[in-house]
Order: C-alpha cells, then structure tokens, then sequence
C-alpha cells in the first residue's frame, strides 16, 4: 500500500501484477483516473457493500455520466441523471479522454494534452491537499461526492462535502425504474444534497431496515372490494407539492378540484391524483419518481386510503406525553432535570423535547413520537433483530452518548443508560431518552458528588463506593447495553433458564465466552453475527472495557464510538473485575 492509497501486488521481480486503482468500487481518490470504460458502482447501502442501483461511468464518447440500473440484473442506464457534456460529434480531440483526480485534490476531464473541463461545481477554493485528505465517492443513495478530511485528527470523524452533483437527486425521473427512492416512497432534499426517503401516510416500508427502499400500503386499494361502496370504504388525505411524474394512466382535462377527488376514489384503480392548474392526473399503483414539488401549494395530491387505516389529521407524528404522577421534592427534582438537560440539546441519535408543562402539582413532558418502540422490546423478538440492525443502533446510541458528554455547551451525564432507555423510530435509528437522572457538569467540573441512581444491572460499582462520580459511569452503563444488543439477551437472567456451564449474570458470560474463545455460544449460534466474526470480536472487546471495574480503565465514549465504527484499533481488554472467579 503505498502513500496515495493504492494497493498493489508485485511480482518477484518488483513488476506491478495488480493494482486497486484499476478496479475502483465506489471511489477515487487523488492520482487515481477513470479511462474510457471505467466505472464506480454505489453500494446497496449503508452497511451493504455487494452493488447499488447507481453507478457513474465514463463512456466511449468521453462523456462522465451518472445513470441508475436495475438490480440485481445489473441492466444499465435505465435513467441517466448526470451527463458531463464533454463529447464531441465533430471533433474527436475535444472530446473527454480521461478523469483525472490529481494530487491537489481537483478533478477534471481531459479533452486533449492542453485542454481540461473542471468539474468542481462551486465557486470556492480548493481546501489544501497537504492539510486535507480527499475522496470522490458515489454515496449509496447515488450522489457523486467529493469530500476532504483534516490530516490532523481534530475529534470529528466526519468527512465535510466539497462538492457533489447532481444538485437535486430527487428529480431522477425516468419510464423505468423507481427513481431516487423506492416505489411508493417520496424524495425530500436535504440541506447538504443527500435524500430523505418517505412513505406517504397510510404506507409503510417494505423492508424497515432499508430507509430508501419501496414503500408499500398498509391495506388493499384494489378492485374486488364487495364490502360497500367506494366512499363507505376509503377517503382522500390531501397533501400539497408532491408528485410521482410518469405515473399516469389517465389525465382529466379541464378539470376542477372536487371532479378530481370524486374521479379517484371511485376508481378502484386509482391510488392518487394529482390536481394542478385544471389537469387532474390519475396514478396506479406502484408509484415511481415520487419528490417533493416547489409548486407554493398550487399542486395537490389525493392519497387515497382505506378509513380503517385513517391517518392523523395533520402529517406530523403525534407526540408522546410523560406525566410524573409523585408530586414531592424528588418529582419536582426530576422533573426539572429532564427539562433542563434534555431541552439544551439537538442530536440525532436523541429525542427531542417538544415542550412541558410545569403548572400546580402538574408536571408533563411531550416528545416527538418514536414509533419503532423501545430497544427493549425490540431485543427480545422472535426473531431476533438482524445482526446489520443490532451494529447500527450500537453505533447511534454511542454517538449519542459522545454528543452528551462531550459536544454540549454544558456536559451531560445520563445517569441511566438501559434499553428501555433508548427509543426507535420508524427506521430504527437509536434515540437516547428519559433524562430524569441525568445531571449537569460546568464546562470546569469533571466529577460531581450525588446520591446512587440508575437501574440495578447498569450501575456502574462507583455508585457504592463514593458519591463522587464522572462520565464513565454511562460508559459501563453503554457497556452492559452493549453485550445485550450483541446477545439479545437481558443483563440478569432467571438461573432455570441456562443449562449447565450458562452464566445468567451477563457480564461474567461476556468474559467466560471471550476468554475461552466461545463467541457462537454469546451470540446463541447467531449465524449472521459470526459470518461477521472481525466486528463481533471487536464489539464484545469494546464492551468488555466498558464494564472495566476500575472506571479509569474504561474508555471514554468518544474512544468507544471510534472503536466500534474501526476509526481506532482495539485492544485486548483485561478481566473486568480483579475479584472475578473466573478471571
């Protein structure tokens, strides 16, 4: 591996066999071109690394295009939504030869020896090369990034965007296929360019593990229904600048509101239709190139659904509503807490505060609704969650946790970290919740003295020797949460449930199974989790050092986070507890 990052293989006589620049996946990275031919597929997904539906390819007439395929059958352009415009009909040495990613970080197409096409997109300058590592990738979801990264390592394990194209992925359209999302499903940009991926009300994901997959509907819209008449059996939710183009199978014109809305829900073919100007457009089920329209409000959309499946009056989720039903000093003691901990922060990976109620002896919290439940419930199902599922909501909580105890203004500790504790929305990513513990430290504190609190389970050993504690007690908490994630199993156990040589006390299995080299038998011969045997190992080391008896032994959660995403290597963690009779 050489200092540019490409892989190669010599011959014994130091000739080049192989190399990865050659057979590029997903990115390029500085020195390394694209020739005519070449390509870069995305990935599936997040944590799918076999081929996506997007790919980027620099075709024969030296043009960089960005199309989508179908999967798995791999047919190619089925929509194009890039096109460099560097070919030439009648002059062949104007036209693109190569993509070249130089070793300043930019990136152009050559046309001829003298003669470049910048593909850098915005007007600002480009970040040094000797301070910043740089990286072309075509992300998942089909946005083709460059990114660049401090060489010195500041904290931040993000990568920061540079430039990407296309700027709207959302208006990927095209007889074929689905478009940016899957069926069913509507494209909302973000902010930085990449896609939001959501189901209308009244549908749900085909696969809940895959935010920007197809969408399905919760029941039958079909024909055939002979339980009544149409209107006795559906209605219209009405949501404006949203749209599936292409989608048609019959157009009204000219038309009015009311005529459109009657038209569809006594068609029993008829799924939505869109009302704009005086053309009604009606659309079958599934539903492709489904966005957000900038239309003011002019374009609406009828979704029709079935009145059993009748979704909320307005389309945001409802919130939950927490009521403290003591009403003496510790209530109100907690109460506060809560509001003034989780009301300083904004995190993804934790639920927001909507707002309380703080009037006589009534004491309400409201929280945006989580409608994935509690982690609790979720490691207990039959089945058990996948293996790719249990890593990503490892990951978020610890992310979560970092944002706590080290990204706000005022540090947090938790106090009561436990899968309870951590909620799920409707893509299951991990929310952090129930701040009633929690306690605040001043930018200059590191310890703070308080009396024992949390869940028996969870609480850290310190609790019983000394009031004084830090942020590590979370860290043993997330330790404890993180051999239940990867077992699927609770940190205490009736004994009659374990045979001979089991341990109900979860911890000291942890370490029996480590130490003896066990791993199939914590994860109960989970066969997805032992294919993946480098991150199960570093997952159950990680979560060994959480548990550290010794807190200064324990690594702080930063430390964790990068451990378990492989940013930092991790070591082979000690006994966790010196008085352990099987250390």
């Amino acid at each position: 591996m050489n200092n540019t990052g490409n892989f190669i293989l010599k011959g014994s006589d130091d000739s080049w066999l192989w190399e990865s620049f050659k057979f590029p996946s997903d990115t390029i990275l500085p020195n390394q071109g694209l020739a005519i031919g070449n390509s870069l597929s995305s990935r599936q997904s997040a944590t799918n690394f076999s081929q996506g539906r997007f790919y980027l390819h620099f075709d024969g007439e030296g043009n960089l295009v960005l199309a989508t395929r179908s999967v798995p059958t791999n047919v190619y352009d089925e929509v194009q939504y890039y096109n460099s415009q560097t070919s030439s009909s009648t002059d062949a040495l104007n036209s693109g030869y190569q993509v070249t990613f130089d070793g300043t970080g930019a990136m152009y197409i050559r046309k001829t020896i003298n003669q470049t096409q910048q593909l850098n997109l915005v007007a600002k300058s480009l970040p040094q090369a000797s301070e910043y590592y740089h990286r072309a990738t075509i992300d998942f979801y089909g946005v083709f990034t460059h990114y660049y990264h401090p060489r010195t390592f500041t904290g931040n394990p993000n990568w920061t965007i540079f430039w990407y194209v296309p700027i709207n992925i959302c208006y990927i359209q095209g007889e074929m296929g689905s478009g940016a999302c899957g069926f069913n499903s509507v494209c909302y940009l973000e902010d930085n360019g990449r896609p939001a991926c959501k189901c209308p009300n009244g549908y749900i994901l085909l696969d809940p593990k895959d935010a920007y997959g197809s969408c399905i509907p919760n029941s039958s819209l079909g024909c055939g229904e002979v339980e009544g008449s149409a209107e006795s059996l559906f209605d219209l939710e009405v949501v404006n600048d949203i749209n599936w183009p292409l989608s048609d199978y019959e157009r009204i014109y000219p038309s009015e509101e009311p005529v459109c809305k009657q038209s569809c829900l006594q068609d029993c073919f008829c799924a939505v239709a869109i009302f704009s100007g005086s053309g009604c457009w009606k659309k079958r089920l599934p539903l492709a190139n489904g966005r957000a329209a900038s239309t003011g409000g002019q374009s609406k959309a009828f979704i029709k659904y079935r009145k059993s499946d009748a979704p909320p009056v307005c389309q945001a989720l409802p919130p939950v509503v927490k009521k403290l039903c003591r009403v003496d000093q510790d209530a109100d003691k907690e109460f506060r807490a809560e509001v003034e901990s989780i009301g300083r922060t904004n995190h993804k990976n934790l639920v927001r505060l909507l707002g309380f109620c703080d009037e006589g002896q009534h004491r309400l919290l409201v929280y945006e609704y989580m409608s994935g439940g509690t982690l609790a419930r979720l490691l207990l199902n039959n089945p058990k969650p996948s293996w790719s599922m249990r890593t990503q909501i490892a990951i978020g909580i610890a992310r979560g946790l970092v944002y706590l105890h080290e990204e706000c203004n005022t540090q947090i500790i938790h106090c009561d970290i436990k899968p309870q504790n951590v909620l799920l929305d409707e893509y299951f990513n991990a929310r952090i919740s129930d701040f009633g513990l929690a306690k605040l430290l001043m930018i200059n504190q590191s310890r703070t003295f308080t009396s024992i609190r949390g869940t028996k389970g969870y609480v850290a050993p310190e609790w019983f020797r000394s009031n004084q504690i830090t942020a590590k007690v979370d860290v043993y908490s997330f330790g404890v949460l993180l051999l239940e994630i990867i077992s699927c199993r609770r940190c205490v156990e009736n004994i009659e449930n374990f045979g001979e040589g089991e341990n109900p006390i979860l911890i000291d299995w942890a370490w029996d199974c480590f130490q003896e080299g066990r791993m199939d038998m914590f994860v109960e011969n989970d066969l997805e989790a032992l294919e993946d045997k480098m991150m199960l190992e570093r997952f159950l080391m990680v979560a060994i050092w959480c548990i550290q008896e010794n807190s200064s032994l324990r690594p702080k959660m930063r430390k964790v986070s990068q451990m378990l995403e492989g940013i930092v290597e991790v070591m082979v963690p000690p006994c966790p507890s010196p008085f352990s009779t099987t250390g």
